[in-house]
């Protein structure tokens, strides 16, 4: 496989001048700045419609959209909105409000979806399909109950046909709005992905291992998770305790009742990766690990420090879905079990820098303990930034990290002369792009030498996801850097 590179930063991040990032024209300018730099590969996260603590980790709904990354002006350009009405939008706020957007976004979507022809025969065409129909009904479930699923009446919570039916008839329109949002999400994502590829560009996204459990898929199939009679889980899904956090991270997420799933072909696996792949080029699967063994806490638990490892059938899994167009964050707590695993497979793995100079030469993530058959970071959306990282260290571990950065540029051959917390980044993605990996994904945020205060998340911290690019940072300085870098190191 040839070596290349490509550039992670998440749709909501991208600049823009209402509240968040969308498919707008900077995720265009986008994609002519990753061209511009020789990039091969935008990574961008999960796009979906985002539950509790607004991490797209967290979703209502495994194959949906998020409705705030809709572009306001291309509904304009479509006349379902004023002028007047898309300026009253304009938030030009350091951090994304999410409180502020969810309260100003959907009514303003609703005005939109007023002014729509609701008899076009594509918006027609794609309704009959059905593949939002559990979606919109969700929602419209959700707004009128305003209670996760599990609490509603129990003819809904239970999925009574008759009921259901009586109430999609009464909330027609609703439930047309929440299709219609589906609708203008994927039209405009795939006209973006369209260009995207058309400039040699291809789409990185991202597979979270579990979903939520107020979610469109635990309620209309409860049985493939293990779940009370009350539709409570009866393990949550976790990490132990480990570099991120020394409590673990419980993230409450339903496990899966795999006996069941088994015994059905894995249908659920094979309707969630037919799903990502009719979207993405590439699918980064979150959490690898969890589908060799997985860190089950009981439900009751307040931290993660208490739980036990249960085996996965991830090789059944795959010989149902196959391994093509899959890269494996392979992160965490690896045991040689989980590294068999990715080996059988054959699918690359992740090595991060941010974690390769904090030990000894056996550290997986050196530049020696690289393999091609994988895709190494700067960091991931999970980490700090490099000059936040570097900035977070004490004097004793920052002369360490130093020394073995130093040693890693020795290996590659590369000179550069290493003294403050600045050229110590630069070094490390010179190091990204110089090691065996045959992909290289460098967070914009490193290239820019930004800050802690743009890390994207932190594992276990509500308040994340928030970040926000200006639209000066899309420099043509910093996109022929970018591609002097990439041409030197033959990416």
């Amino acid at each position: 496989m040839k070596k290349s590179a490509g550039v992670l930063l998440p749709v909501f991040e991208l600049p823009s001048k209402y509240g968040i990032g969308s498919f707008g024209k900077w995720a265009y300018t986008f994609v002519d700045f990753l061209k511009k730099s020789g990039q091969t590969y935008w990574q961008i996260l999960p796009l979906v419609q985002t539950g509790f603590g607004d991490s797209p980790y967290q979703t209502v709904c495994d194959n949906s959209g998020n409705p705030f990354f809709i572009d306001l002006e291309i509904l304009r350009g479509k006349r379902l909105l004023t002028y007047r009405e898309v300026e009253k939008a304009i938030d030009k706020s350091d951090k994304i409000d999410y409180e502020k957007l969810t309260a100003e976004r959907f009514p303003l979507l609703r005005v939109a979806f007023s002014r729509f022809d609701k008899s076009d025969r594509a918006f027609r065409a794609f309704v009959k399909k059905g593949e939002y129909a559990d979606y919109a009904l969700f929602m419209a479930l959700s707004q009128k109950f305003s209670a996760p699923w599990y609490e509603w009446p129990t003819e809904y919570k239970t999925r009574n046909a008759a009921a259901l039916e009586e109430f999609a008839e009464l909330n027609k329109d609703e439930i047309l709005f929440w299709q219609f949002l589906q609708y203008e999400f994927r039209e405009q994502y795939e006209a973006l992905k369209k260009y995207a590829n058309s400039k040699g560009i291809y789409i990185i996204g991202d597979l979270p291992l579990y979903v939520a459990l107020h979610s469109v898929d635990v309620w209309t199939a409860p049985e493939n998770f293990l779940l009370d009679e009350n539709y409570k889980p009866k393990k949550a899904a976790g990490v132990p305790p480990d570099y991120f956090s020394a409590d673990g991270q419980l993230w409450g997420n339903p496990v899966y009742n795999y006996d069941y799933q088994r015994a059905d072909g894995f249908k659920f696996w094979k309707k969630r990766m037919e799903y990502v792949r009719s979207i993405y080029d590439y699918v980064r699967i979150d959490h690898f690990r969890g589908l060799d063994r997985f860190w089950a806490v009981d439900a009751n638990s307040v931290t993660a420090r208490n739980g036990e490892w249960v085996n996965a059938p991830g090789r059944e899994i795959f010989a149902a879905v196959g391994t093509e167009k899959i890269l494996a964050e392979d992160l965490g707590m690896l045991d040689d079990g989980v590294k068999n695993f990715i080996r059988e497979l054959g699918v690359p793995g992740m090595k991060v820098l941010s974690f390769a100079f904090d030990s000894g030469d056996d550290n997986l993530y050196l530049p020696w303990n690289v393999n091609e058959n994988s895709v190494v970071y700067t960091g991931t959306h999970d980490n700090d930034t490099l000059v936040g990282h570097f900035k977070s260290l004490s004097k004793e571990r920052l002369a360490h990290e130093k020394e073995m950065i130093k040693k890693s540029l020795d290996y590659l051959g590369i000179y550069r002369n290493v003294t403050g917390i600045y050229s110590l980044c630069e070094a490390v993605t010179d190091i990204a792009y110089a090691c065996a990996s045959s992909i290289a994904i460098v967070p914009l945020h490193d290239f820019l030498n930004l800050d802690g205060e743009y890390r994207i998340n932190t594992p276990g911290v509500i308040g994340c996801w928030r970040v926000r690019l200006k639209e000066s940072v899309l420099t043509d300085t910093l996109a022929s850097l970018i591609k002097r870098k990439t041409k030197r190191f033959d990416r």
